[in-house]
């Protein structure tokens, strides 16, 4: 009982802990609008009515037009900027392009920073992808070989961001915060999504699309200097934090110990069937959330036939609903935890059910309501929203496992999430060249029969306890 006491949680929104998820939370902001920017901007991009009487491809249209006549006024200069030629299939490409590189960087990543530490390795990541969304226009005038290879590059750096926070989380989580910390961490993308998608149609109207990625990529540099100044890869090192606040955290830490470990047992994770259930619930999960983020812009302003500021403000509005479902589940989760209201197995089950299965049943729905404008946009916002639910379920669910291999795993599943974003995204692309109301009607119910092989998975080989191989005194004795 003393020792219970001696390590009481204190002030939580007040303590260190909140603050580095608030700062992750920032971070994950600027990392999705720096992702997502090309699939508000593209629209701009790629559409041949924006320069009247230049070719669909030109590169310097709005440049030339202005030195040969200077009457034209610096509001029509600066809304039109360079417009390409390129396809769907292009476009589908290009977008999956920054999955690849993430895939290439996701799982060595993750090991080198539970080894070297995720303050570095996170830090590099996002100031990289920044400057590259710096230099995203400029990469576009060369062509569309080289914007593949920014975005590709780009997807690297992220990679190395991603897994480098749960790393961080595998040291500073307490078990019974980890839904709270980790869903408001998360939700910086769902909210970054909403920004970028509300605030970058009006960009491309006041001031031409590579404001978009200019504006973003700065505010990127900046968080980078936010991070490098405040983040500590640990509380024991960190100079702020208050002693009754490191008792705590140290304390319930203390059976999931993450001391410095010399292998990683691969045969035994390659046979865990519990982790199979992780890898395909982000499988299935990053299937149909890759084709929203990616594609929402897109599908709006084709189906619904809105404007590039229309079509921005109207694809923002999920995710405000994904942000607030991701924060409102952590919550709850950490509520019936903290209750004994369920175990821990049914409450990951339980939110990773929903946000599978909830989602699929709007997808399946959207193509028979096509013609009417409100009940499309609801079911809409409702797949982010529904989708998010997954953050207190699966997603986290490598913590519950294998604690002392967090970010390491965390690694391979976002690697099988971005395998199902590559195919999903260019399937998407084919799918709707070749015809567009049936090509959406095939995306949308090929992503509800994936999500529930997900769910179905997961729920029949799920657990939440740690496994023999991820315990401390397994891997001392090797």
């Amino acid at each position: 009982m003393d020792e219970k006491s001696s390590t009481k949680k204190g002030p939580e929104f007040c303590s260190l802990r909140y603050g580095l998820a608030f700062i992750m939370h920032f971070s994950n902001f600027t990392m999705i609008t720096q992702r997502v920017s090309l699939s508000i901007a593209i629209i701009a991009m790629v559409n041949s009515t924006q320069l009247h009487g230049l070719p669909n491809a030109s590169t310097e249209g709005p440049l030339a037009d202005t030195v040969n006549n200077p009457s034209r006024s610096m509001k029509e200069f600066n809304t039109e900027a360079s417009v390409y030629e390129w396809s769907p299939e292009t476009q589908g490409i290009i977008f999956s392009s920054i999955s690849y590189g993430i895939i290439v960087t996701l799982i060595p990543s993750g090991y080198l920073a539970g080894i070297f530490g995720a303050k570095q390795m996170l830090g590099a990541g996002l100031l990289i992808s920044s400057l590259l969304t710096l230099f995203t226009p400029l990469a576009a005038d060369f062509g569309v070989i080289l914007v593949i290879v920014i975005r590709t590059i780009q997807g690297m750096a992220q990679g190395m961001a991603w897994t480098g926070q749960f790393t961080i989380w595998a040291k500073w989580a307490p078990p019974l915060e980890r839904s709270k910390l980790t869903s408001i961490a998360g939700s910086g993308a769902a909210f970054g999504s909403f920004i970028i998608l509300c605030v970058g149609g009006l960009i491309s109207q006041a001031l031409g699309w590579p404001f978009i990625f200019y504006i973003f990529g700065s505010i990127g540099c900046v968080c980078c200097l936010l991070w490098f100044t405040v983040i500590y890869d640990d509380p024991m090192h960190h100079p702020c934090i208050s002693v009754q606040e490191k008792k705590y955290i140290v304390a319930s830490l203390a059976q999931q110990s993450s001391s410095p470990r010399r292998s990683v047992p691969i045969k035994a994770m390659v046979r865990c069937l519990p982790l199979w259930a992780i890898f395909t619930g982000f499988f299935s999960h990053f299937w149909l959330c890759t084709i929203i983020i990616t594609y929402l812009p897109t599908y709006i302003s084709s189906v619904l036939h809105v404007n590039i500021r229309d079509s921005g403000v109207l694809s923002s509005l999920p995710f405000i609903a994904a942000s607030s479902c991701t924060i409102l589940g952590g919550q709850l989760a950490d509520f019936l935890l903290s209750r004994n209201l369920l175990r821990l197995v049914t409450v990951r089950k339980l939110f990773s059910s929903l946000g599978l299965l909830l989602p699929s049943l709007c997808a399946v729905a959207l193509p028979f309501v096509a013609s009417s404008y409100v009940t499309t946009i609801i079911l809409l916002i409702l797949i982010p929203g529904t989708s998010n639910l997954c953050d207190s379920g699966f997603i986290i669910n490598t913590l519950d496992v294998a604690p002392r291999y967090a970010s390491f795993l965390m690694g391979i599943s976002r690697g099988f999430g971005l395998i199902a974003g590559i195919i999903s995204s260019t399937a998407t692309g084919f799918l709707i060249s070749q015809d567009s109301v049936s090509g959406w009607r095939n995306v949308f119910f090929l992503s509800a029969a994936v999500n529930m092989f997900g769910m179905f998975f997961y729920i029949t080989f799920g657990q939440a306890e740690i496994q023999d191989w991820a315990k401390e005194k397994t891997l001392t004795r090797l």
